[in-house]
Order: C-alpha cells, then sequence, then structure tokens
C-alpha cells in the first residue's frame, strides 16, 4: 500500500530536517544527504534515528541517479 500523498508531503528526516525521497513501501524513504533510508512497516513510516538503516555505496549511486535524473521526487521542496 503506498504512503498517501498528503503524508509524504510533510515527512523530512528526523536528524537533518530535510527532504527524502520515497522509494516504495519495500525499500523505505531514503535521504541522500545522510546516505540512509527510513523503513515503512505496514504503511507506516518509521521516523527513528536510531532505527535508520545505512544504504550501501551502491545502492546509494543508483539511487542518486534516479533522484538527479527525476525519477524519484522529494518529499518536499525547501
Amino acid at each position: 500500500m503506498p504512503l498517501d500523498p498528503r503524508l509524504l508531503a510533510v515527512l523530512a528526516c528526523p536528524q537533518d530536517k530535510g527532504p527524502l525521497y520515497y522509494l516504495g513501501d519495500d525499500n523505505g524513504l531514503y535521504n541522500p544527504r545522510l546516505k540512509i533510508k527510513y523503513l515503512v512497516r505496514e504503511g507506516i513510516p518509521v521516523m527513528l534515528v536510531d532505527e535508520a538503516q545505512p544504504v550501501s555505496a551502491e545502492d546509494a549511486e543508483r539511487l542518486d541517479g534516479k533522484i538527479a535524473a527525476g525519477v524519484i521526487p522529494p518529499t518536499f521542496t525547501p
């Protein structure tokens, strides 16, 4: 189940307060500045700093390329 666009529009990283990039329920919300992601469990984003997962350099490069190409939009524009 995808996240509600109204929820996505207000989600920010609890660490740096910047926008996130929604990768789908299975992959969570990605922060390209910190190279971490927040998981989505049962349709609910887990926005706890201690539960954020590091993203491998290979995955980060792939995701950063998609972001640069405009394939994955930010949750909001600062």
